[in-house]
This record gives structure tokens, C-alpha cells and sequence, in this order.
């Protein structure tokens, strides 16, 4: 259900709440108005791996992206949104700030994820905008389906599109354009400039953004729309308060530049996405990023994971988690591309890969079931 008109400007605190998870909401609404807390939204979130805790953005966050946004892609009234997201992911519910303050149109699409009727409801509903996951292009892109003509912008975000899945998309005619962001910064961080010449790797940091890199590359961030701290469910039930000050470092390793007074981000990796092999720092969301391109050339359509886990020989070792024969089918000409260091050691069978609906892989999850099954 979308919003009500006078939500931006009411006092009243929001629950982004997950509609089957319901039950780790309980609590939240009464313990934050008895902390006097009024304005705030409050969104679920582990980061990628982790302890789930409530994220607290207030109204004015959502407000303040939205705009940058708009300027971002010269969104006006004119414009029709399609949310493809949940409502409770903060990708989902950015779209009606960004769609309050423009005066765009929305269309909600709660149904199941669904390439094909996807396509139909964009060109029925005459959708120029519309922000996806990368697992929904690789969909769009697998089943060779073609842009529809009124569509000018599919902002990307939930992680990063490979080289070749970005080029296989905007062959099909999909305007796809990468993002970087967070729950914590109410969407988006910084996004891919509208134009041609500029890779999708290189994007821009959004004007109500400070960033700067420590000594280990992690992003920090500051600026008005930053998150003002989480809510964590504490053992005996209660609710615990945790302000996040002024500035937050990340988890994230990026490549940080300024060129003609603009600043510029290129995400490299998450902490966790970084492994020792025999002594070698190995980053590992390249490797997937390959296997992924192999299984978009060849049609797979039940992604493939690459998972480290510990050896006393080499310290990690790689496995490769799949679902399908089909999928497989990719160690061989994976380890054939791959410098031997680097080489997958062996295929473990799972029915499912835990992912959110749309596609997010559930990292923990994923490596608790691969764990429990050797």
C-alpha cells in the first residue's frame, strides 16, 4: 500500500515492515513512541551478513535523496514510476519521496517477480522509470527481452551488474543505469551519470554527500540525509538504542577521486568479500562476477554462488554452490579462464540458494547450509 498524502509532513513514526516476517517487528511502534521519537522510519536490515537491526532514517533523509535524485535524472511530472521493489525495502520506499516532491505518477507491482509480465506493465503502463536488482536484468536479459520505447532510466542498485550483463542489458535496449547505496543513507550514495561515455563502474557521489576513504579504502559518509542510528532487539525482548553520530564508516572498499569538482566512486568490495589463499589476498566478488557472466552466456538460469570456506593447507578454499546440472556445467570452463590459485575445488548440491524475492543472495544463510552439509 502506498503512502498517504500526508505522510512527509506528519510526526508519526513508520515500520517498514516485512509482510512474512511481521513478528520481528513487535514492539517497535510502542517502544519508539515511548522514547518520543516522532518523524522516523525505521527499515530492517543485516547490511549483507550479519545481526538484523532496525535502521532509523527520519522523513526529512528520504526527502533530501529524493531530490538529488530528481536533479539526478531530471525527473518531473511528467514521469511514471513503476515499483518493482518491496515497499519495505528502502529501494522501494525511496520512490515515493523522490515521487512526493516531482509529482510523477506511481504504479505499484506487488506481484510476484515476473520477467515477462514485468515487460507487459511497463509498456501498458506507459513506465519511465523503474529501479531493479542486478538478478532482475539478468532475467530481462536471459529471456532476450527487449526495452519498451517509453522507459528512459532503470536505476540498478542492490549490487553491482557485471561488465557484460550492463552491456547485454543496454543492447536490448534497457537504459540500465548502476547505483551505490545503502540503508543507512535512505537509497542512494552515488549513481551513474546519464551519458554514454562514462562506465557504469565510475559513479558519481550525489551532492548532499561527504565521503572520504580511511587507510584500509572503507568508505565514510556524512551528510543530512545519514541514517540517525539502529534499533536492535535485545535478548530479554526490549528494545535497545544505538545513535550513530555524525559520520559512518563503512564496510566498503571503494576507489575514491575527484575530477572538475565532482567526486567519484567506484565500489571495489566489502570487507568480508576479501579471503586468504595460501597466503594471497583474494577478492572474491571478481570470481563471481566471472562465473556469473559464463552462466549469462550460456542461459543458466539458477545463478551459480562461489563460497570460501576454511582449509589448514591453504586457509580457504573455494566451492562452487548450484542448484542445477546447468549449472554445474560452468566449474570447467570457470577453472579453464581462472589462474590455478583461484580455481574452484569442488560442487556442492543444494535444492534451493536462499535469496530475498528478489534475487538478493542471503550470504549467511547460503553458508550455513553449505557448512551443515559437509
Amino acid at each position: 500500500m502506498l503512502l498517504p498524502a500526508d505522510f512527509w509532513t506528519s510526526e508519526e513514526c513508520h515500520i517498514a515492515t516485512n509482510p512474512h516476517r511481521r513478528e520481528e517487528a513487535h514492539g517497535l511502534a510502542e517502544w519508539a513512541a515511548g522514547q518520543g521519537m516522532r518523524s522516523l522510519c525505521f527499515f530492517q536490515t543485516s547490511g549483507s551478513e550479519g545481526t538484523p537491526k532496525w535502521v532509523a532514517l527520519t522523513k526529512d533523509a528520504f526527502l533530501i535523496s529524493g531530490q538529488a535524485v530528481n536533479e539526478h535524472f531530471a525527473i518531473t511530472a511528467d514521469d511514471v514510476w513503476l515499483i518493482a521493489l518491496p515497499l519495505h525495502h528502502v529501494g522501494g520506499f525511496a520512490i515515493q519521496a523522490r515521487a512526493h516532491l516531482s509529482g510523477s505518477q506511481i504504479v505499484l507491482d506487488e506481484s510476484r517477480w515476473h520477467p515477462r509480465s514485468f515487460l507487459d506493465l511497463c509498456a501498458g503502463q506507459g513506465i519511465t522509470l523503474v529501479s531493479l536488482v542486478p538478478a532482475q536484468v539478468h532475467d530481462l536479459v536471459r529471456e532476450k527481452l527487449r526495452c519498451p520505447p517509453r522507459l528512459r532510466a532503470a536505476i540498478i542498485g542492490g549490487g553491482g551488474m557485471s561488465r557484460e550483463l550492463a552491456r547485454a542489458a543496454r543492447e536490448l535496449g534497457w537504459p540500465v543505469f548502476q547505483s551505490y547505496g545503502m540503508t543507512e543513507a535512505a537509497s542512494q550514495i552515488a549513481t551513474q551519470p546519464v551519458s554514454e561515455t562514462v562506465d557504469h563502474e565510475s559513479l558519481q557521489v550525489l551532492p548532499h554527500w561527504q565521503v572520504r576513504t580511511d587507510d584500509q579504502s572503507r568508505l565514510a559518509l556524512n551528510g543530512p540525509a545519514l541514517a540517525r542510528g539502529y534499533a536492535t532487539r535485545q535478548s530479554d525482548g526490549g528494545w535497545q538504542w544505538q545513535s550513530l553520530g555524525s559520520e559512518l564508516v563503512t564496510r566498503d572498499r571503494v576507489r575514491h577521486w575527484e575530477l572538475g569538482g565532482t567526486h567519484w566512486l567506484a565500489f571495489v568490495g566489502r570487507e568480508s568479500g576479501f579471503i586468504k589463499i595460501l597466503g594471497e589476498l583474494i577478492h572474491l566478488a571478481p570470481l563471481q562476477a566471472r562465473l556469473e557472466s559464463l552462466a549469462l552466456a550460456q542461459g543458466v538460469a539458477h545463478l551459480p554462488v562461489i563460497v570460501p570456506l576454511p582449509d589448514q593447507r591453504r586457509e580457504s578454499r573455494l566451492v562452487l554452490v548450484v542448484e542445477d546440472d546447468a549449472a554445474a556445467a560452468l566449474l570447467a570452463p570457470f577453472n579453464a579462464a581462472t589462474e590455478p590459485l583461484c580455481q574452484i575445488s569442488e560442487i556442492v548440491r543444494i535444492s534451493k540458494i536462499p535469496r530475498s524475492p528478489l534475487g538478493k543472495l542471503d550470504a549467511p544463510a547460503l553458508r550455513a547450509l553449505v557448512e551443515a552439509g559437509l
